[in-house]
């Protein structure tokens, strides 16, 4: 395993080089939290592809391909279908807002009235998808190294922490440029035909396994349907995926490059399924199929080679766990501390990017202690997109859809859907598909009911929120500050 060890310390010690870079150039808060909005298609592809394939998409899409065939696929593909959506349809007029959070969208909308609720639901989201990131860690280091989980955790979670807190968005607008090259090459390029070679190709693969593994709808109708409501629309309105639309350059960007990358993620997706499929051929009898993964890299994959697979892991993990991050200590300080403070611009001489740099290290050792006390990642990232649709898509679609929705009936909408979703968790268990449906149901009808029974938002909002989404009005000065030295 010296080699395979070798490629991954060369790897982690490459993360904190690019996060030193990246401190020099983010001098303003502009560069700290979205890169200055100066991303190429090339990069913002990349970027976008890396945060919303993380250890999810990787080890669980393996795992669901191993559990189902080809059917596995569905949850990733599902995201790639939700990225696609905001690509083509909402992303230009997202970027031209020239906001940093989602919240700041919903004040804009609705006359400032959104704020701290919006964040708080967002906060919580954020910091559950960071949390299960973190815990994806430990597989990894388990096969690299043997590793105590806790350790694991620590390690992996400092190495993220390090970065983002050092050149924020422009450190994992780098890193995640590498990850994506790192996946790419390590899953699809080499694991996925070495899997399917080792399995003995497809017409033994069909030969040795149920007809079910083969039909595209084999996982069932129900749960596809849930994955587009949790998935597809959460990618729709998550504050991680927003702060990467934020950062493209232009509007063709954020258009096309979005598209490139939900794209990737339908190939991903597929790539994911097929290796699983090939799994369940080569090793029948796991005791959870989640081990899929690191079982076929352990023992089918020669040495070097196996170590960039296990890279390419730990890529996809760091990927999300830095978008989350940097998601999560964006909305604490500007959503909630700053709001609380009664401070919601830059003034004087604030150093806002080291603001945003404490807010990173502080969530960052939050997620990394709470990851240490949680085991259940699934249940801990159903909690998170269960909150974010059921509480925050009506009015953030709302908003951006019907120009009749107004600031009491989106916080009614918040209010109600997020509450809705806890009950309905609480009676019928985390995993199951009631709360987002009957949640998100409910967000809706009180939505449309006090929006119509209230005064419609005043003309003046509405009007300077159409000059917003046209990019004609300028995003405020930012404060630089002092190069380090």
């Amino acid at each position: 395993m010296a080699v395979d060890y070798t490629v991954i310390v060369v790897y982690l010690a490459g993360m904190l080089a690019m996060g030193w870079w990246g401190m020099r150039r983010a001098r303003s808060k502009s560069e700290f939290l979205v890169a200055g909005r100066r991303l190429g298609p090339t990069m913002y592809s990349g970027t976008m592809a890396a945060i919303v394939l993380g250890g999810a998409s990787t080890i669980g899409g393996v795992g669901l391909g191993y559990q189902y065939g080809l059917s596995g696929a569905w949850m990733v593909f599902t995201i790639g279908l939700g990225l696609l959506a905001l690509s083509v349809f909402f992303s230009a007029r997202i970027a031209r807002l020239k906001v940093y959070t989602v919240s700041e969208m919903l004040d804009l909308r609705y006359g400032g009235r959104a704020g701290v609720i919006s964040g708080v639901v967002m906060w919580a989201y954020t910091l559950m998808l960071a949390v299960t990131s973190t815990i994806a860690y430990a597989t990894i280091f388990d096969v690299l190294f043997d590793m105590n989980r806790t350790l694991a955790i620590v390690l992996g979670g400092s190495i993220v922490v390090a970065y983002s807190t050092l050149g924020g968005m422009w450190s994992i607008t780098l890193t995640d440029m590498v990850q994506f090259v790192v996946k790419t090459i390590g899953v699809l390029l080499l694991l996925l035909p070495i899997a399917v070679v080792k399995a003995g190709g497809f017409g033994e693969m069909r030969d040795a396994l149920p007809t079910s593994y083969f039909d595209p709808l084999g996982i069932g109708g129900e749960t596809i349907f849930t994955y587009v409501l949790i998935y597809t629309f959460g990618m729709l309105i998550g504050q991680d995926i927003w702060q990467r639309v934020f950062t493209a350059r232009s509007d063709t960007t954020a258009r096309w490059g979005g598209t490139v990358a939900g794209t990737y993620c339908l190939v991903y997706a597929l790539a994911g399924a097929v290796i699983g499929t090939a799994a369940k051929v080569l090793y029948p009898d796991l005791a959870n199929a989640d081990d899929a993964f690191a079982t076929i890299v352990k023992d089918e994959l020669p040495m070097g080679v196996r170590g960039l697979v296990l890279a390419a892991a730990l890529a996809a993990v760091m990927s999300t766990s830095s978008g989350a991050l940097i998601a999560c200590a964006t909305v604490a300080n500007n959503d909630i501390w700053s709001r609380l403070r009664g401070r919601t611009g830059a003034g004087g001489d604030h150093d806002e990017v080291r603001g945003n740099r404490a807010f990173i290290l502080i969530m960052g050792l939050a997620v990394i202690g709470t990851a240490i006390a949680l085991n259940n990642v699934v249940e801990a990232l159903t909690v998170a997109y269960n909150l974010l649709v059921g509480g925050l898509l009506v009015p953030i679609l709302g908003g951006l859809l019907w120009k009749r929705g107004t600031a009491q009936g989106a916080l009614a909408a918040v209010t109600v859907g997020g509450l809705a979703v806890i009950g309905l968790m609480a009676g019928y268990g985390i995993l199951a598909n009631e709360p987002v449906y009957y949640g998100l149901l409910s967000s809706l009808a009180v939505y449309v009911a006090v929006s119509l029974a209230t005064p419609a938002t005043d003309a003046a909002v509405l009007a300077a929120w159409r000059e917003r989404l046209a990019g004609r009005a300028p995003e405020p000065a930012a404060v630089p500050v002092p190069a380090p030295r």
